[in-house]
């Protein structure tokens, strides 16, 4: 039978990559104190540590001012996505009136 694959929170991502990064544990020792795989938990701090630094995440965000920027983002997108649309009505319905 397959083992089934953990699901975690973004808090707790955070709380557990914040271990190594704020309080100086070694990945190891918050791997052990939160239960989870190396590799995820050097991801995270990886994650976290660039989220620092500036750069917004592919995944979901663990800070507060990445999760706002990523808000944004996807709100920018929807909004291009809709001129878009009225772009190609308006167009549709000129090329209509000029035929008429």
């Amino acid at each position: 039978m397959a083992k089934k694959r953990a699901r975690y929170s973004t808090e707790f991502k955070h709380e557990a990559a914040s271990l190594v990064v704020d309080k100086n544990y070694t990945i190891p020792e918050a791997c052990n104190a939160m239960g989870v795989g190396y590799t995820a938990m050097r991801r995270w701090v990886h994650q976290l540590e660039s989220e620092r630094g500036g750069m917004t995440p592919t995944a979901k965000a663990f800070t507060s001012e990445q999760q706002q920027i990523q808000a944004l983002e996807a709100r920018i997108k929807q909004i291009e996505w809709e001129n878009g649309i009225l772009k190609k009505a308006t167009a549709l319905l000129m090329s209509d009136s000029i035929k008429r």
